[in-house]
């Protein structure tokens, strides 16, 4: 599983960087972040590129995403 840590970055950095790691053809990502409007555009970019989001958390240090191909 690939690990991206977007914590702290505004878009279009989280987007970025999510989709170098896509292209690589990962199966599994594990995006992290902290922000409500990096977390939706990141979903966003998932369903797009063909991945479907597993499992988010959300808590008061941020949100994380599994996407799976």
């Amino acid at each position: 599983m690939e690990i991206v840590d977007v914590r702290g970055l505004s878009c279009p950095l989280p987007v970025i960087r999510t989709k170098k790691v896509i292209d690589k053809g990962a199966a599994e990502i594990k995006v992290l972040g902290n922000t409500a409007v990096s977390r939706e555009n990141v979903s966003r970019l998932a369903h797009t590129c063909g991945y479907n989001i597993k499992n988010t958390v959300d808590d008061k240090n941020g949100w994380e995403m599994i996407l799976n191909k």
